[in-house]
């Protein structure tokens, strides 16, 4: 939007920095660049580039997506790192928001594209000589605690730590990870992986503490006395329970007690047949573990039915392939012992019914509809709830944008103060967290986003490209799922495939723009796109917040004010650049990043 340098603006190879009130102008002799805070470029990322608006921690996908399709895997490791830390990890366990607003999975777009696994990939392919880069600050002699080292307190200790503060993070258990080490098994996350990349993040100077419990081994009090900041980052670590009779049976599993126990080499009793409660991760963590202990009749049993199940079709598929069974409609009522060890469950069947607030359809109960399931145990992944208590009673209400707890110093983030959410929305908690704490030790803000706006000759992204079929992941086979539970069942993309699944991205972050005074109205545009991407406008409204709105479309051509190109529909072809008479469709590629202030 608004000014561009031209050709005679460049004064050397050098780059030359101007700045106003929105916008940092880079002068450079090959290519033109803006740096922008205008409210309307953020709003055409946001709606250009949905797959980047969905991800939490604003990963830049379609640039990642670029460098692999250039087969420049360490390019596309360190983009994602700047946003996610753990590129390696989140390419394999990822809740992917992303894939949900893919534009490649709208109606006659086919399936969407494959980012997580390709995530995956760039950790994967990049050379072993790969050197990760950090953009390190001065020391500041500050110190910050950080309270657990899931993957808020990792993302925010590696914020921290790279804007020259020391950073100390106290962990309760024997390793660092959080849910990351000790709630997914190891068939899906290996646990070397994890550990390179939590290291990546600790050489950095960070010290970690082990073994220490906040409220136990150590107090908030005593924290604050000897750190200038505290994160709290503990997670959700007491489980939701039923509230029903015989919860408390022996052989009666809490989710997130279980998946530890296998996580740590035990082998909990599970009998031959085992019935699991939940609609999440976890749920489907804990059945597909259970198979692998043994057990032979294993079942997933859900209050609403399987399009309302909280994990992804991957995990929904390779749970159907491993041979779990889901039930839906259904609640436990009760669970049936004899004496103290578990027998039976009674479970009601459930109706879903419409309503006018989130989450707009709910599980309503049956009555009399009781029916009783033998089993030999039963697995309740109800999901987790932070435990305010015992960090301290005197935190008050928690910012869930990582701001200042009710004590001056303390912040919290992650699900520590959203609930349980999922690991790319805990990076992003923890992230944003880093930068209040910041802000509160330096009394200003270091860093700030905007709109990097870079001049670009076109794509050469090829039409065909829009009918390759989605390259499914490559996974072993059951007798080695079984033969070893640690056996990671996705093997991960070949080369090849990561190449051909990267051909498939849009290159959302490449804006198509349409010169008004230059336009000719020929309509040539128009003719060739192959989507409704190019039309023919009478205004464009804009909204409350500075964005532009929907283009009011007219087949009038008196009343057409101009012909725009809707980025929202586009595929990126290059075929209306092609065949302007007037040369006045330019195209500029779009990223957020991070800039000092």
């Amino acid at each position: 939007m608004g000014y561009k340098l031209k050709k005679n603006d460049l004064y050397s190879k050098e780059e030359k920095f101007f700045q106003d009130k929105n916008k940092i102008y880079s002068a450079h002799s090959v290519k033109q660049i803006v740096y922008s805070t205008d409210v309307r470029d953020f709003g055409q990322v946001a709606k250009s580039i949905p797959c980047q608006d969905a991800c939490p921690a604003k990963t830049n996908i379609p640039g990642y997506i670029r460098a692999i399709f250039e087969k420049r895997y360490g390019k596309a490791y360190e983009l994602n790192r700047i946003a996610n830390i753990l590129p390696g990890v989140l390419g394999r366990i990822c809740s992917r928001p992303c894939e949900s607003a893919c534009r490649h999975a709208e109606p006659d777009n086919g399936l969407s594209v494959g980012i997580c696994h390709l995530k995956r990939s760039c950790a994967d392919m990049k050379p072993g000589s790969h050197r990760i880069i950090e953009g390190l600050y001065a020391p500041t002699e500050k110190k910050v605690a950080v309270i657990g080292s899931g993957p808020a307190g990792l993302a925010a200790a590696h914020g921290l730590a790279i804007l020259g503060h020391k950073v100390v993070i106290f962990e309760s258990m024997e390793k660092p990870g959080g849910m990351l080490m000790y709630g997914i098994p190891e068939f899906r996350l290996p646990r070397d992986l994890l550990m390179l990349e939590i290291k990546n993040i600790l050489r950095l100077g960070i010290e970690l503490k082990i073994n220490k419990a906040i409220g136990s081994d150590i107090s908030l009090v005593q924290l604050k006395k000897e750190y200038d900041a505290v994160i709290v980052a503990t997670g959700c670590v007491s489980p939701r329970k039923f509230d029903i009779l015989g919860e408390d049976l022996e052989n009666v599993y809490k989710g997130l007690d279980f998946m530890k126990a296998v996580n740590e080499g035990q082998k909990p009793f599970v009998g031959d047949k085992v019935v699991v409660i939940g609609a999440g991760f976890t749920a489907v963590d804990c059945a597909r573990s259970v198979i692998r202990l043994g057990a032979s009749d294993v079942s997933i049993n859900i209050r609403k039915t399987l399009e309302y199940m909280r994990i992804d079709e991957t995990e929904k598929y390779e749970a159907e392939f491993e041979g779990i069974k889901t039930y839906s409609l259904i609640q436990p009522s009760k669970i049936i012992g004899d004496g103290n060890k578990v027998t039976a469950v009674e479970f009601k069947r459930t109706r879903m019914e419409r309503t006018d607030t989130p989450p707009y359809r709910i599980s309503i109960p049956i009555e009399n509809s009781q029916f009783i399931v033998p089993v030999d145990s039963v697995i309740a992944a109800l999901g987790q709830a932070p435990d305010v208590a015992v960090v301290s009673k005197n935190l008050g209400r928690l910012d869930k944008k990582g701001n200042q707890t009710g004590i001056d110093g303390v912040f919290a983030a992650g699900d520590f103060v959203t609930g349980s959410s999922d690991v790319i929305s805990a990076i992003a908690g923890g992230r944003e967290s880093a930068r209040a704490v910041d802000e509160y030790l330096i009394g200003e803000k270091r860093k700030q986003t905007v709109v990097r706006l870079e001049d670009y000759n076109t794509t050469d992204r090829q039409r065909s490209y829009d009918f390759i079929d989605k390259v499914g992941m490559n996974t072993i086979d059951m007798e080695k799922r079984l033969s070893n539970s640690t056996h990671e069942v996705e093997t991960g993309y070949n080369e090849n495939q990561a190449h051909e699944e990267a051909k498939r991205c849009y290159l959302c972050n490449l804006k198509y723009e349409i010169d008004p005074l230059a336009c000719i109205y020929c309509s040539a545009c128009i003719d060739v796109a192959p989507k409704d991407c190019i039309k023919m406008i009478e205004n464009i409204p804009v909204n409350p917040d500075g964005t532009y709105g929907r283009y009011e479309e007219t087949e009038d051509w008196n009343r057409v004010v101009s012909i725009a190109i809707d980025n929202t529909n586009c595929i990126r072809c290059g075929q209306c650049l092609a065949v302007c008479p007037m040369d006045c469709i330019s195209v500029t590629k779009t990223e957020l990043i991070e800039i000092d202030t």
